[in-house]
């Protein structure tokens, strides 16, 4: 996928912030060392069915063993200010891999730098849905 296609999928209704913006471009693209940089350094990433990613190195080696040939398409979103300058932002959206295609939400906090210091992702889905999905 080019940058170019990505970037036209990355429309998320409500939010600008562009650390989420590059957080999908990179992750479609494939770039997931910038991926990862978009981590504090010990930022976390929740992943479905996955306990706590810590880490900009654990988090690439994460993304470059599950998130190959994935699509996330992020709709819309929300976010609102935290105490100690940081930011919530909650996106709805959905993803897609060469398998099947599932609703998903994304619960980012960002520090003051806006750097991840967190992202939890969810699918939304019924658990019949979730056991058609097992491979």
């Amino acid at each position: 996928m080019t940058a170019i296609q990505s970037k036209e999928c990355i429309n998320i209704e409500g939010i600008s912030e562009i650390t989420i913006e590059q957080y999908f471009e990179t992750l479609n693209t494939g770039n997931y060392e910038k991926t990862a940089d978009l981590f504090a350094q010990n930022g976390v990433m929740h992943p479905p069915f996955e306990s706590g990613i810590v880490g900009k190195d654990a988090i690439l080696s994460y993304l470059h063993k599950e998130a190959v040939d994935i699509k996330a398409c992020p709709r819309e979103g929300a976010s609102q200010t935290l105490e100690d300058n940081q930011t919530q932002i909650q996106v709805a959206g959905k993803v897609e891999t060469p398998w099947f295609a599932v609703n998903v939400s994304w619960l980012f906090v960002l520090n003051e730098n806006l750097q991840i210091l967190d992202v939890k992702i969810k699918l939304l889905a019924s658990p019949q849905e979730l056991l058609s999905l097992r491979r």
